[in-house]
C-alpha cells in the first residue's frame, strides 16, 4: 500500500471522528436544553403532550454521547435523522431555509447524520477497538 493511500485512510477516519464528535456535541447541548421545564410548556404548542419532554431530551442526549464515543453510531444516527425530519417538518413546518424558522441547521445535521448512518463511524471509534462487538453495533 502506498504511503499516500495510508495517509488518506487515516485522514478519512479522522474526518469521521470529527464529524461524529461535532454532531454529538450539538445534540448533547440541545438535549440538555430540553430538560428545562420551559420545553415541557412549549410541547403543547406543537400538539405534543408535556410528558414527552424527557423522552425527547434523552433521544438527543444519549445518541449524541454514543456518537462521540463511537458505539451504536449507525443506530444513533438513524434516530437523530428521524428527530431532524420531525424538527424540519413538524416543528418548523419547512417554511423557510433561513431566518427565525429556517431549517438550514436542521438540514445540515440531518445530512451529517445520514452520512454517518450510511458510511459508519470510521475506524477511530470505541466499537472498532472492541473487536468482539458485532458490526451492527458500530
Amino acid at each position: 500500500m502506498a504511503t499516500s493511500e495510508i495517509k488518506e485512510k487515516i485522514l478519512n477516519d479522522a474526518v469521521f471522528m470529527g464529524l461524529r464528535s461535532a454532531i454529538g456535541v450539538i445534540f448533547i447541548v440541545h438535549g440538555m436544553g430540553k430538560f428545562n421545564p420551559g420545553f415541557a410548556e412549549f410541547l403543547p404548542n406543537l400538539g405534543l403532550p408535556p410528558e414527552l419532554q424527557i423522552p425527547i431530551a434523552l433521544a438527543e442526549l444519549v445518541p449524541g454521547i454514543l456518537l462521540i464515543i463511537g458505539v451504536l453510531s449507525r443506530l444513533s444516527s438513524a434516530l437523530l435523522s428521524i428527530i431532524m425530519i420531525g424538527a424540519i417538518f413538524h416543528v418548523k413546518g419547512a417554511q423557510s431555509l433561513t431566518g427565525d424558522s429556517g431549517v438550514e441547521l436542521d438540514l445540515i445535521l440531518l445530512a451529517a447524520a445520514l452520512v454517518i448512518m450510511v458510511a459508519g463511524p470510521g475506524r477511530i471509534a470505541l466499537a472498532q477497538a472492541v473487536k468482539k462487538l458485532p458490526r451492527c453495533l458500530h
